[in-house]
């Protein structure tokens, strides 16, 4: 199964609503006061189980799916509307499952509901023959949103296989052109240094600076035409970019909300400033167990602070290759990047709206 499945946490306590079947003996039948503290005991357990299940990824689920039978195993003497609880547990294993483990566990879970049925006194004569139709049928939603997930995410594939193909494209088209430039130039640079050499060797200086002088023309001729080669090599904008970034936190199942004013900046560190929130986004969409997600810009005197932050929780926070680059590209524009970890993981950017060698020189 593919580690990238998961469901979507925001609409889980509007499914709920499908625990009717739970609810119903409540209103129609007089139980014992610790039946009620049983059926609240077992409600409660289910709820930790379910919402276990909606943070899981689908390698993990088997754990609150076993949570879930187990607990409507126990609390079906007691109250035979427990095939809500059943039917939960159901869709969860036509969402995780491949189709040859989906169906030996339906078969348990079925025969599971018939040998309930067939040796416990259960009150409610419709058990098996409600309960059957009922728990198949919402497995099979479990396996029609495994397949939109699915769907979804070989979509998701071939735009980023689109996109690395174009990058890939403009790169070649890059490294064409500056090997056209570049060969061409420091060929001439070699042969005008060794000629000024010569011509300095034999005491001929006016020549020797003729020569000097070409060749810093040259250069700075060739230094012009690979920044127009480069220059070419653009991203769609600092907004743009943003709301890409925020559409795919919420395709991932997190409110996305964003907060100030994107800024303007030059190319550069338009540059440095998306890549950064690239992989900060994507740090959280694989490693944050939480459902927020808040992106703010905010400009304080000479310098700009952009803020990241979500509510996910991490046993211990690593910083790997990733953030390492990521400080090393700020440094490069005077920019810097701080963790901070409480009630989920922050990232800090700060950045001089001037350049640091404008700075410099306006100090001085």
């Amino acid at each position: 199964m593919d580690k990238g499945l998961a469901l979507e946490r925001k609409m889980s306590w509007v499914y709920l609503i499908n625990l009717i079947f739970y609810f119903i003996p409540l209103f129609t039948v007089r139980f014992a006061v610790w039946q009620y503290i049983s059926m609240a005991a077992a409600l409660l357990l289910f709820l930790a189980c379910y919402f276990w299940a909606h943070r899981s990824s689908n390698h993990q689920m088997h754990w609150p799916i076993l949570g879930i039978v187990l607990t409507a195993t126990l609390i079906t003497p007691i109250n035979p509307g427990s095939v809500s609880m059943f039917a939960f547990a159901s869709f969860f294993i036509g969402f995780a499952y491949s189709l040859r483990r989906y169906l030996l566990l339906m078969c348990l879970l079925l025969g599971l509901l018939v040998l309930l049925d067939l040796t416990l006194d259960i009150r409610w004569h419709l058990f098996l023959m409600m309960g059957l139709p009922i728990v198949l049928a919402v497995s099979l939603l479990g396996r029609a949103e495994q397949a939109k997930q699915r769907h979804y995410l070989a979509r998701q594939q071939s735009e980023d296989e689109i996109k690395q193909l174009a990058a890939m494209v403009e790169r070649e088209r890059i490294g064409r052109d500056l090997h056209d430039i570049l060969g061409h130039t420091l060929s001439s640079v070699i042969l005008k240094a060794d000629l000024a050499a010569k011509l300095l060797a034999h005491q001929q200086t006016e020549p020797a600076q003729q020569q000097l002088i070409e060749l810093s023309q040259i250069a700075r001729d060739a230094l012009s035409q690979v920044r127009q080669s480069v220059s070419g090599y653009k991203h769609q904008g600092l907004t743009a970019e943003v709301a890409k970034l925020l559409g795919r936190l919420r395709d991932a199942g997190f409110q996305a909300e964003l907060s100030g004013d994107v800024p303007r900046l030059d190319n550069r560190r338009e540059t440095a400033i998306i890549l950064a929130l690239t992989e900060l986004i994507t740090n959280v969409m694989r490693h944050s167990k939480g459902d927020s997600c808040q992106l703010s810009f905010q400009q304080q005197g000479p310098a700009l602070h952009i803020c990241l932050n979500d509510n996910g929780q991490f046993a211990q926070m690593k910083e790997g290759n990733g953030l390492t680059g990521l400080r090393e590209r700020l440094a490069a524009i005077g920019g810097t990047l701080t963790l901070q970890q409480q009630d989920g993981v922050t990232a800090s950017i700060q950045l001089p709206l001037q350049e640091p060698s404008l700075l410099q020189d306006a100090t001085q």
